[in-house]
């Protein structure tokens, strides 16, 4: 199976509805299994179970579990709205993916539509006194797994939404990509270098972004017609009609043209899953609302600096390791430069909080610590990022002892120049 192919299920299955479909055909197999069953219990015990027991369970399952189910979505649809006035609208995505969530509420529904079921063929006598006796024991089940579903959910609602809980599921997805990233730092390629002269050019045929880049079958195309393909765009490049997508060294047939369009993904928003820098970019999103004069939340920043020194960090130490994977030599690839991340990281947090002197300090303090970890690469990137900051801080704040204090920071870092 092809890795787009594989990038969509992965896409899909992080759907709501589909876990919630997932778990309601569980529950009427559940319900209808019972009579199936039915020739393995020994009348003797079938006997022993009163009718009126399992129907009153399952109507209090019937009657419970589609309140719990409502209640449930609609403190959801409020987180879902609080992360996007208070954090940024980009890390929806990742909360709506949120598997106790979506479990939480799969598993409400899902019994409901078992104790529904099974009404309705408790009452149509489908089970019988040995039917009974399975449906009974499955009913204990669900009702002790939708306990334990309440108990995390509890638990899951005190954080869901919150800007401390969304910043950390914006760090595990930023570290995500950069871990699959340190594992084909070039996409499975070698890096790029420029293409011949007469090499063909193979341009978008839509616009969005690039969101998932087939690199096994552009090789097995490379391999088959004898060509080198010099990718143009990464994952989180924003392409249009036109844009160029890769020039191709060699001589392919039409078939192999459409074949390398279709290992391009390209989708209306950038994702999480190969693109380290868009988790990168939504962190700096969070801390620069929290700058906004509606917010005024300096300590949002403040812990997305930090958050942002741990990401930077894992990237260093992932690119000093072995790489792993298998390499398609016929594949070209730009890589991720390093002075974009930090860019990405630190450059709108050094405009947005250049009047706010515990901010630019923190800042300072993040560069100086990425600069001592670093190689050449992450200390040229750092000193740049501080000395920026430094010059819009200097012409914003007009307490000398604040400038004396972010100037003290700074000097951590180096010297401008």
């Amino acid at each position: 199976m092809s890795s787009t192919a594989l990038y969509r299920i992965r896409r899909a299955t992080r759907r709501p509805w589909l876990r919630v479909a997932a778990f309601c055909e569980a529950g009427v197999a559940a319900a209808l299994a019972s009579a199936f069953g039915a020739p393995l219990i020994p009348i003797e015990i079938a006997q022993s179970i009163g009718a009126d027991a399992v129907d009153q369970i399952l109507s209090v399952l019937a009657t419970s579990m589609l309140p719990v189910a409502t209640f449930s979505l609609s403190i959801m649809v409020q987180a879902y709205g609080g992360a996007t006035s208070n954090v940024t609208p980009r890390a929806v995505t990742l909360l709506m993916e949120d598997t106790r969530a979506q479990n939480a509420v799969a598993s409400f529904i899902g019994a409901f539509v078992y104790s529904v079921v099974g009404l309705i063929a408790l009452k149509t006598h489908f089970y019988g006194d040995q039917g009974r006796v399975i449906l009974f024991g499955l009913t204990l089940v669900v009702l002790a797994s939708v306990v334990v579903t309440l108990v995390r959910w509890i638990d899951t609602l005190a954080h869901l939404g919150r800007v401390g809980e969304t910043v950390d599921a914006i760090e595990e997805a930023a570290c995500a990509a950069i871990r699959r990233r340190a594992e084909a730092p070039y996409l499975g390629g070698l890096p790029w270098c420029p293409a011949p002269e007469d090499a063909i050019a193979v341009q978008a045929q839509s616009t969005g972004y690039i969101q998932h880049v087939d690199s096994g079958a552009l090789e097995a195309l490379g391999e088959a017609s004898d060509l080198v393909l010099h990718l143009a765009v990464l994952p989180g490049s924003f392409v249009h009609r036109g844009r160029l997508l890769v020039e191709i060294d060699g001589n392919p047939d039409a078939a192999t043209l459409a074949g390398i369009t279709k290992a391009f993904v390209i989708g209306d928003r950038r994702s999480f899953d190969d693109d380290p820098r868009f988790g990168i970019i939504v962190l700096t999103e969070v801390a620069s609302r929290g700058l906004s004069a509606a917010i005024n939340d300096p300590g949002t920043p403040i812990d997305v600096i930090g958050t942002q020194v741990r990401v930077l960090t894992l990237w260093a130490e992932c690119r000093a390791a072995p790489t792993r994977g298998e390499i398609y030599p016929r594949l070209r690839v730009p890589g991720i430069e390093v002075a974009d991340l930090f860019a990405d990281a630190f450059r709108p947090i050094g405009r947005d909080g250049a009047a706010c002197a515990e901010v630019g300090v923190r800042l300072q303090k993040a560069l100086a610590a990425l600069h001592a970890i670093g190689g050449p690469d992450f200390q040229a990137a750092a000193r740049r990022e501080a000395d920026n900051a430094l010059a819009r801080a200097e012409k914003l704040l007009d307490l000398p002892d604040d400038l004396e204090v972010l100037r003290a920071a700074h000097a951590l870092v180096g010297h401008r120049g």
